[in-house]
């Protein structure tokens, strides 16, 4: 990836990648007949210069706009409704998602709303709910302003329930992107906590899609390479960022999308808890528990730990060194060591192992999770 070149991917979808890409947008919509998008994102990205000039620069070419930017930065159900109430009241056309995981989930979820207007968790993909997904959508553009879940690649939205904070995911195809706008110059101006919380994310998930337990050597492969992009890359792009540091983040992000489509495993079923009752940042969660939950993993899968310790240019090759590469990583990045230093308290432990063995991740972990698993896991984490 060269700097100032722009790239075209047609995998999983299309992918038009490079500096400035994002220029293409107006051009894009224009030739799509598109005048009218909803365009949805978080308040903090509403309000950085370069979508404020996008905006003008759309009005300019005669395109109207919608924003809306009223979600939390962990979704829940009524963020969708809201979404969909604005779509409702001003006739629009399609929709953009701009920002990172929580904004594209949310325009995910809304674009599905749109056209399935029963109780949105009746198509709940983990109790078979897709099957509901048969209507068309409307025009899909993704944009992402962060290097961390790669949900703009993506087929799924994680939504949770307002009151019981469980986590539901929102499946099917036609909920992929028509294009993304993948713009490595609109994450440069994250700050360095935000940087390594969702580059630690984009880690995660590469690691846990190579070593869930169902077989896609294809999304292994991609897994590897996600891994050593971001080992080259990280440091670089949360202390001292450049184009190629962030391009590197922003490609590795997108490749651990497409991995974990194999499966994730421990590591979010500990993270997603925190998100849900603390509200803590999916990244950080995960950051933080990323060392526990590999440690747990080791015996019975050296091997793979062998092949990451290699993908990641270790001197050991073993499963203990990716670990301790996994803690010195967030040491220097800034990224805390335990959990009581991001609000976990022992009160909340034995609540956090409930919601976790009921996560919808942990089946695809390559060993079996039961609950005093994960209690021991937070105790240790803590």
């Amino acid at each position: 990836m060269l700097p100032g070149k722009i790239y075209q991917y047609n995998f999983p979808t299309t992918i038009r990648f490079g500096t400035d890409v994002i220029q293409e947008l107006p051009g894009y919509l224009k030739q799509h007949q598109l005048s009218r998008p909803l365009i949805v994102t978080d308040a903090t990205v509403a309000s950085l210069p370069f979508f404020k000039e996008m905006l003008k620069t759309l009005s300019q070419q005669y395109i109207s706009t919608e924003v809306f930017s009223d979600i939390h930065k962990n979704p829940v159900k009524s963020d969708v409704y809201r979404g969909v109430d604005v779509w409702d009241n001003t006739g629009r056309d399609s929709v953009i998602g701009i920002g990172g995981g929580a904004a594209i989930d949310v325009a995910r979820a809304v674009l599905l709303r749109i056209n399935h207007r029963e109780d949105l968790f009746k198509y709940d993909d983990l109790v078979g709910g897709d099957i509901y997904v048969t209507n068309d959508v409307p025009h899909f553009i993704t944009i992402p302003t962060t290097a961390g879940t790669g949900s703009e690649v993506g087929r799924s939205a994680i939504i949770a329930d307002d009151e019981t904070h469980q986590k539901k995911i929102l499946f099917s195809p036609k909920l992929m992107a028509k294009i993304v706008f993948a713009d490595p110059l609109l994450t440069m101006d994250l700050p360095p906590h935000i940087t390594a919380a969702t580059g630690m994310d984009a880690l995660t998930h590469n690691m846990e899609a190579f070593l869930a337990k169902n077989p896609h050597p294809i999304c292994e492969g991609i897994a590897l390479e996600g891994i050593a992009l971001i080992s080259q890359s990280i440091e670089q792009a949360t202390l001292q960022p450049d184009e190629i540091s962030r391009s590197k983040m922003l490609m590795a992000s997108m490749m651990g999308a497409i991995a974990f489509q194999k499966g994730l495993g421990v590591v979010h079923s500990l993270a997603h808890p925190l998100s849900s009752l603390l509200d803590t940042h999916h990244g950080l969660a995960n950051a933080v528990n990323l060392p526990y939950g590999m440690a747990f993993n080791i015996a019975g899968f050296e091997d793979k730990f062998r092949r990451m310790a290699r993908t990641l240019e270790l001197q050991e090759e073993s499963g203990d060194a990716v670990v301790r590469y996994l803690s010195g990583l967030n040491e220097k990045i800034g990224i805390p060591q335990r959990l009581r230093d991001i609000g976990v308290r022992e009160e909340h432990l034995d609540t956090l192992a409930d919601l976790a063995i009921a996560d919808f991740a942990h089946p695809n972990n390559p060993k079996p999770v039961t609950r005093e698993d994960f209690r021991q896991l937070y105790s240790q984490a803590l």
